[in-house]
């Protein structure tokens, strides 16, 4: 953050920017399991997931601890499933992961790394061979995304209700059907972006786009690439100078990075915004399908849900998204490029979705390894 006359004290005053995380080098998608030494989250991160969850603190306590678990087994699972490996999830009601595979001499190998089996009858490298099929058709404006279900073992499309009966939908998902297995599921509002026109006082601004800082790299940050272009002037949240986006991507993917100077620098925690503390950000573990995760933005700032799926294909006005990961937290104009995390681990940036923190909706980020990997930046962690 860079010095003034005015400098805010405290952490918190080192985070109005929005989202941070820094210290400790990391290999560019470093995928670092949480230390089983520390506190699985601060008291008021479980507040949120007891507001957002419905949880008790026991609950989400005992969750969080149960999420590490099928985080550390989702690895070893996948390689004992071999070829037959169908996908998996995380089972909040068992608090365990469960693993799809096509063949049933595999299941004994599976459980053995502390998965439970289902049997499925497409792997999951036909239904990402169906998927990527999809990718290649072009979208009309009614569908909204699309992604590989392993618990359905099918590929999920999920198409706007007022336009269920269009004829250019129809005609899409007749292709889409000859892809391989496809199911078609019903979606209130198409999905957009949650960039903001300016309003004073908030994180980062560009042009007259206002959006959310996501995490801390040595040398920068990373956010959403429908934030602004490369070289494009990036101004804080006292108007001041920090950088210009050194590299950025949409659609296709959304996903950009701001180099920081000028007095400004990087702190390793999510920005709790006075509802929670800040969180600190310990590695970049992927969390699977079914695990909780919490969203700090500087429109709406901290709030939590579930992941849905992932390598979702979403259908934005301005092109299709690749790679996406599906959660149902609430996100709204202004919270685009914020931060991700499950626990202390860092999931990806804001990217869009549909609906409000009012009556709720869903909300896509792009995964932080792949960020990362592309760019050859490494993630700050405490």
């Amino acid at each position: 953050m860079r010095r003034t006359t005015t400098l805010r004290t405290g952490l918190s005053a080192l985070l109005l920017l929005g989202t941070w995380a820094t210290a400790g080098a990391l290999p560019a998608a470093a995928d670092t399991p949480p230390r089983s030494t520390e506190a699985p989250a601060s008291p008021a991160l479980l507040s949120a997931m007891e507001r957002d969850l419905g949880l008790t603190r026991d609950e989400a306590t005992a969750r969080l601890a149960a999420e590490k678990t099928a985080t550390a087994v989702a690895h070893k699972a996948r390689n004992a499933a071999g070829s037959a490996y169908g996908g998996s999830w995380y089972d909040a009601g068992s608090g365990k992961l469960t693993v799809a595979v096509t063949r049933a001499a595999h299941a004994d190998a599976v459980r053995a790394t502390g998965a439970t089996v289902r049997l499925v009858r497409f792997s999951a490298r036909q239904l990402d061979a169906a998927k990527k099929n999809i990718d290649a058709l072009s979208a009309p404006a009614g569908v909204g995304s699309w992604h590989v279900d392993p618990k359905a073992n099918k590929v999920v499309v999920d198409v706007v209700a007022a336009h269920r009966d269009d004829n250019d939908v129809r005609a899409f998902l007749s292709r889409a059907r000859k892809a391989g297995p496809v199911t078609v599921r019903e979606t209130p509002a198409a999905p957009r972006t949650f960039a903001a026109g300016t309003v004073g006082g908030d994180p980062y601004y560009t042009g007259n786009v206002r959006c959310s800082i996501g995490f801390s790299v040595h040398g920068g940050f990373v956010t959403a690439g429908h934030c602004g272009s490369p070289s494009a002037a990036v101004y804080g949240w006292d108007r001041s100078y920090i950088g210009n986006f050194q590299g950025s991507s949409f659609p296709g993917n959304d996903y950009a990075w701001v180099n920081v100077g000028s007095g400004w620098w990087t702190v390793p925690v999510v920005l709790g915004w006075g509802t929670v503390p800040d969180q600190l950000v310990r590695g970049s573990a992927e969390a699977p399908v079914g695990a909780s995760v919490c969203r700090s933005g500087s429109t709406t700032h901290w709030h939590c849900g579930t992941v849905l799926a992932k390598n979702e294909t979403v259908n934005y006005s301005q092109g299709a998204v690749h790679q996406m990961t599906k959660t149902s937290v609430c996100a709204e104009p202004g919270d685009s490029g914020g931060s991700f995390i499950s626990g202390d681990q860092a999931q990806g940036v804001t990217s869009g979705g549909w609906g409000n923190c009012g009556s709720g909706g869903e909300t896509w980020h792009q995964p932080v390894n792949e960020i990362l990997n592309r760019y050859g930046l490494r993630l700050h962690t405490a």
